[in-house]
Order: C-alpha cells, then sequence, then structure tokens
C-alpha cells in the first residue's frame, strides 16, 4: 500500500478499545510490519532468495519503492527501500530512517479492525493524541482508512487501519480469484502472520499502555530461545509479544542495533521440514528447532541481513493467540 505523507511509516492497524479496560473487538487482528531493507532490491533478493518468499511489485513514487509478501490470512509484510539519493520522506519515514541508522529493520506495525471510527473515539476518550482518518491510494479508488498517533503509545510506531471489502493493492484485477489466491502461496510454505515481537528496554510499560488501550489478558512469557522475557498479549487471532532482553541473545543484540523496535516476526508454514531446508540453503548453515510459544519452531539468522528475526512455526488448527504462553 502506498500511504500518504505523515503516517505512511506509522501504519498499524490496532484493535478497538472502548474504555480502558476494553476487550477488544473480535474482529481486530495484527495486520502487517513495515520493513525497511538497504535498497530495494537487496530486501527482495534476501526473502525471496535466502527465506523463499513469493514477492509481488509494488510502486516507486518519490524514491521510496515498496513491495509486498502476502499470507493466506489477509496479513502481509510491507517491504520498503530507497531507490534515489534525494527521496521524499514523510515525517514518519524520516523517523524511521534516523532511528534505523539508514539501515535495514522495522519501527512500525499495524492493527487491522472493521470500526475505526470507533477505535479512534475512544483513544481520544482516553486522551490519545490521535491523527485524523486519512484514506488512500492517492489517485485511485479509495481501499483504505488510517489513522496514527501525534506520539506513539508504544515502543514502536502503530496505526490503525481499515480496508474496504474489495481492496486488493497487488493485483491487476482484484475479480481473478486464481491469482488473489496464488499471489499468497510461497515455496518455503509460510501461510500467516500469528505474531510480532516488539522490543524496549521496559516491556511493562508497554503491556500497560496496551491494557489501557483495551488488549489485556497478558501473560508473563520466558522465551530462553530469544534471550527475551515479557508479555504475550491476544490480538484476536494473533498475538503481540512485548519483550525485553533477558540475559545475552537476540532481544540484546537487536536493542544494541538501535534500541526499542519490532524484533521479529512469528509465521505459520504448512511444512516447518519445507522452511528449515530453504533457510539452511539460503544461508548455507545448518538451523536448529526449538520449542516456542507456538510449539515446534526456527529462528532464521536475519537480524543482520533484515534486521529482525524471522521464526517460522508449524501451524495449529484452531490454536488461540498465547495458548502457547506459560504463566
Amino acid at each position: 500500500m502506498r500511504l500518504i505523507p505523515f503516517v505512511s511509516a506509522c501504519l498499524m492497524a490496532f484493535g478497538v478499545a472502548q474504555s480502558a479496560m476494553a476487550a477488544p473487538a473480535p474482529t481486530t487482528r495484527l495486520d502487517h510490519v513495515l520493513l525497511w531493507g538497504r535498497n530495494i532490491d537487496e530486501v527482495t533478493s534476501i526473502m525471496s532468495v535466502k527465506l523463499g518468499f513469493q514477492v509481488r511489485p509494488g510502486r516507486n513514487p518519490d524514491g521510496v519503492a515498496n513491495r509486498y509478501i502476502r499470507f493466506g490470512d489477509t496479513s502481509f509484510v510491507e517491504l520498503l527501500g530507497i531507490t534515489r539519493p534525494d527521496p521524499k520522506f514523510d515525517p514518519g519515514m524520516a523517523e524511521d530512517q534516523k532511528a534505523l541508522k539508514a539501515g535495514p529493520g522495522s519501527r512500525t506495525f499495524g492493527f487491522r479492525t472493521t470500526s475505526l471510527d470507533t477505535i479512534r473515539g475512544a483513544l481520544q476518550t482516553l486522551n490519545y493524541a490521535v491523527t485524523p482518518v486519512f484514506s488512500g491510494p492517492e489517485g485511485k479508488k479509495v481501499g483504505w482508512h488510517l489513522f496514527a498517533f501525534d506520539k506513539a503509545p508504544l515502543s514502536s510506531n502503530t496505526f490503525f487501519i481499515q480496508y474496504e471489502a474489495d481492496y486488493a493493492p497487488d493485483q491487476f484485477d482484484p475479480g481473478n480469484r486464481d491469482d488473489y489466491r496464488v499471489t499468497r502461496e510461497h515455496p518455503n510454505g509460510a501461510r500467516e502472520l500469528s505474531s510480532i515481537w516488539i522490543v524496549s528496554a521496559d516491556a511493562d510499560a508497554d503491556r500497560k499502555q496496551l491494557e489501557k488501550m483495551g488488549y489485556g489478558h497478558a501473560v508473563p512469557v520466558k522465551l530462553p530461545a530469544l534471550g527475551a522475557k515479557g508479555f504475550c498479549v491476544p490480538v484476536g487471532p494473533t498475538s503481540l509479544l512485548a519483550l525485553q532482553p533477558d540475559g545475552e541473545g537476540l532481544a540484546a543484540q537487536t536493542m544494541a542495533k538501535t534500541g526499542p523496535r519490532v524484533m521479529g516476526i512469528s509465521l505459520g508454514v504448512s511444512d516447518l521440514g519445507r522452511a528449515q531446508r530453504w533457510v539452511e540453503r539460503g544461508y548455507e548453515h545448518a538451523v536448529t528447532t526449538y520449542h516456542g510459544l507456538n510449539g515446534e519452531s526456527l529462528a532464521a539468522p536475519t537480524l543482520d541481513d533484515l534486521g529482525l528475526t524471522i521464526e517460522f512455526h508449524a501451524m495449529k488448527a484452531g490454536a488461540l493467540a498465547c495458548s502457547g504462553a506459560k504463566s
């Protein structure tokens, strides 16, 4: 999706919060992350060749190109990259680039809802400084509406987004159901976005903000494989992990690079063995599996390449968000 100036790097589709302690609406879920590469061709090559994703074309206005990795559950990863020496950044993009030190990584993710106006009104009641609602894409039939925050309430940037029912930005023919299906099938078997991980020095501060916004029921978690601890917060069928370093490991390494950010994402795959073989072939060394929050999992060694970690896990039919977390 091409976002309008001011909010393009603030895209996060959050769930509904009707009071300080209200539960999110069932239609709320995590939607996508914005992932910056060193340049658009490099990040595309890493995602496709090393990791086995199908990358879909996007646009290249004002010197910042985007591309998409879409999943069968309608979630996606949006890839971003600078394509000329003098790109035109909106304030959110400029903030991301400064924090990421012009390197790869993500500081922005989105929550999707079907009740955008309700959520915005509720957050205003809770004294959050929210932006007006913006719609896009520019120059085309309106496909989405969103708002962000003048000051991010979490340690990573966030926004709320609502889509029109027939919006399909990566398809020339939205009526082509076969095209819709095949664009969401990946050689590595990835089918769904199950969780987004944010990391900071104070996971409990993020938990408290999420609870105030209407996302309660946090479950304490300790993740030795990632060197992290914090909380798993259900967001519809997905989960948001609010983490902080716990000794040495990926969380501490991530924080050391650029501070608070999106540390990683978890993706459900139809065949974990296939994903493992693809990652091992792409990175030319063995990758061990471990028992994570979503069951048997593996972490691709992508921190240096992408600035975040991509975890693959075997899909579980009917699994509830945070059901694998231990309190």
